[in-house]
């Protein structure tokens, strides 16, 4: 980027524009041993072991959504940031910026939800900040939250993915795609209704109980902005192997598909609230999938591809129609305002 180029909303996407933006400006000016790791969680070194840390904050729009509503999502994204890099949550700050005008029922009911998915969670709300700006110099209300995870030292690879080499399976826990649509559904300047939800939740318990029965995780992430086709191809880039995956064993509910037929969207791209990518080593995988099967947050999942000996530094997707095609970084602004 130079002086003269303006941000853009696809700064924003998770794709491309914003992994441009974060690598050519964000870590030259912030290069530090920590963040060039470029995981969801900080892993940082302290006297009793290693703690992991993240920050997010949230914009969407609408506040409330099927499923869910920024409360919910904020705590969601947080505690899925620490699970995703093998970290069990422990505590989250929270930082509300609020529209003056805002319905006090809308604030409480938004409170209530945090409050509420903490306690699911098993994460405590220890810290916040609070700040109340003119009518039309916010959008009704922005939170930001940091959270801090204690994480074992054996599961430090996790967030890295250091350890992925040919053979291993790629796993996710169910639906691709429900939380970018369920919003843009509930959408007002959008005339279409349908029965989509966010699959808006936390993860941690289930990651909990994976980590626990196995050691055979060599990856986690979440796939939010940029959705699943980003978080492949990011993971494949620069590296000595290549990411294939199979488009029949990528489940995707039957609305969610025609909505994004109707609107010309591709639910590989689409944001998702509630989903976990797993690579495994290729005989854990078996035990993993049955885990997330019996679990009420992955009665869906599939093993939906592996990683390959060819391809190097590409993701590619068996399609339908017997092709392959290249599964690349989101260009881009897809969906604005999503989380």
């Amino acid at each position: 980027m130079t002086k003269n180029e303006k941000i853009l909303l696809g700064h924003g996407s998770g794709g491309k524009l914003s992994h441009d933006l974060i690598h050519d400006l964000f870590f030259r000016y912030f290069n530090n041993e920590f963040l060039n790791k470029q995981t969801d969680s900080a892993v940082l070194p302290v006297d009793s072991g290693l703690v992991s840390f993240t920050t997010d904050s949230f914009v969407v729009d609408p506040l409330f959504f099927p499923g869910g509503n920024i409360g919910k999502l904020a705590i969601c994204g947080t505690v899925n940031d620490l699970a995703v890099s093998g970290a069990v949550p422990k505590f989250i700050s929270t930082g509300f910026i609020i529209e003056e005008g805002l319905p006090f029922k809308d604030l409480e009911e938004i409170v209530r939800s945090m409050a509420e998915e903490a306690a699911r969670a098993g994460v405590i709300i220890v810290t916040g900040d609070t700040k109340v700006v003119n009518r039309e110099k916010c959008d009704k209300v922005f939170i930001n939250t940091s959270g801090i995870g204690i994480l074992e030292p054996r599961f430090r690879h996790i967030g890295t993915g250091e350890g992925i080499c040919p053979g291993d399976k790629i796993i996710i826990n169910g639906s691709v795609g429900d939380h970018g649509m369920a919003v843009l559904a509930a959408r007002n300047d959008l005339n279409i209704r349908g029965e989509i939800k966010s699959d808006c939740a936390s993860l941690n318990g289930l990651i909990q109980k994976i980590l626990s029965a196995t050691d055979g995780v060599k990856f986690m992430r979440d796939p939010t902005r940029g959705g699943v086709a980003t978080v492949l191809s990011e993971l494949a880039t620069g590296k000595p192997y290549g990411i294939m995956t199979d488009e029949a064993k990528i489940p995707v509910n039957r609305q969610v598909r025609a909505f994004c037929e109707l609107l010309g969207f591709d639910p590989m791209y689409v944001a998702n609230e509630g989903k976990v990518i797993i690579v495994s080593d290729p005989l854990a995988a078996g035990d993993i999938l049955k885990i997330m099967q019996e679990d009420p947050l992955g009665k869906e999942a599939s093993i939906i591809g592996e990683v390959s000996g060819e391809y190097h530094g590409k993701a590619w997707m068996k399609t339908g129609i017997g092709g392959n095609r290249i599964l690349d970084m989101l260009a881009g602004e897809q969906l604005p305002r999503i989380c």
